[in-house]
Formats: C-alpha cells, sequence, structure tokens
C-alpha cells in the first residue's frame, strides 16, 4: 500500500483553544484530498480518589452541549511542553479546591481521532487534602462525590456521555477490580 502524503497544511482560523486548518492530502491511489484538521496544545485531566474510595467529580455548563456535564477535573495545557503532570495538579486544586499526595498516569486517550490532535493524560489523584476552589471568572462548576458503581450506572444509562470521563471511569473501575 502507498503512503499517504500531506501537501499542504493551510491555517483557516486561529482560535484560543484550537486552531483550525485545512489539509491537502495526496491519498495511496494518487487522488487528492481535503482533509479537516483541528490542532489542540493537548490537555491534562485527574480522577481524585478519595480515602473512602468515593470518586470527585465536578459539573458545569458545557456550550457545545448547550447543558451541564459531570467530569473530571480537566483543562487545556498552558504551552505545549507544560509537563501534563503539573497541569493536572494545577487544575485538580483550581476546579475542585484539592491537593494531592500522588498522581499516577491512570491512562491517555486521543479524544476524536478523525479530525483532531488532541491527547489527554489522565491521572489518578490520592492522599488528597481539601482546600478552596480557584475558579477562573467564567468558570461555574459545582464538585461532587460518587462510587465507582454509581459513575459507571450514569455512563451506561447515558448520563455521562464525556469520554474522558468514561475511559478514566473505566480505567480506575478495572485498577480497582
Amino acid at each position: 500500500m502507498s503512503e499517504f502524503k500531506r501537501l499542504d497544511r493551510e491555517l483557516i482560523h486561529k482560535g484560543a483553544i484550537v486552531d483550525f486548518y485545512c489539509d491537502t492530502i495526496q491519498v495511496p491511489n494518487g487522488n487528492i484530498a481535503k482533509w479537516d484538521f483541528i490542532k489542540h496544545q493537548g490537555a491534562a485531566a485527574v480522577l481524585p480518589v478519595r480515602e473512602d474510595g468515593k470518586l470527585i467529580m465536578v459539573r458545569q455548563y458545557r456550550n457545545a452541549l448547550e447543558r451541564e456535564t459531570l467530569e473530571l477535573p480537566a483543562g487545556g495545557l498552558n504551552h505545549p511542553d507544560e509537563p501534563t503532570i503539573e497541569a493536572a495538579q494545577r487544575e485538580l486544586a483550581e476546579e475542585t479546591g484539592y491537593q494531592a499526595d500522588k498522581l499516577e498516569l491512570l491512562i491517555t486517550i486521543c479524544t476524536t481521532v478523525a479530525f483532531c490532535n488532541e491527547k489527554i493524560d489522565i491521572y489518578l489523584a490520592t492522599g488528597l487534602s481539601a482546600g478552596d476552589q480557584h475558579l477562573d471568572e467564567d468558570e461555574f462548576i459545582n464538585v461532587e462525590v460518587y462510587t465507582v458503581d454509581e459513575l459507571c450506572t450514569m455512563i451506561y444509562s447515558g448520563q455521562i456521555q464525556d469520554a474522558k470521563t468514561v475511559a478514566a471511569i473505566m480505567a480506575c473501575k478495572n485498577k480497582m477490580a
């Protein structure tokens, strides 16, 4: 099989979180195709586990879905070279107020491989100590606590659909088994 070859990448729009490109690709049969590409500098997420085994989640409004979602504390990297473990610790503190004594890489996901390069490293946080949230002025986040089984029920009923959250909860359940 021949290879795919990118002939051109044109920046269509530079955004605050993502950049949108139109790629010109030569496909294996020699034809030329135009493909969308969304560039993301990466993100980190964290699944905080209390001493009693319950998981700390955040509920917040998501404009793309026009509704609130229940998900992991997470956020984009401040710059492409920022270590994801530092971003995870920062997001945990900002969104939940908690600090973790230990962060362990749980799983890495690529969110939408058909058109976006976003990669999220998801950490398991233990040894938690409570503090105060430090939200951005446009963030309104409620902190909620659940068992793994309660969260799995919400996944299977369609209440939780966020990919990073689903992946993290399932990886955590497998790790605890």
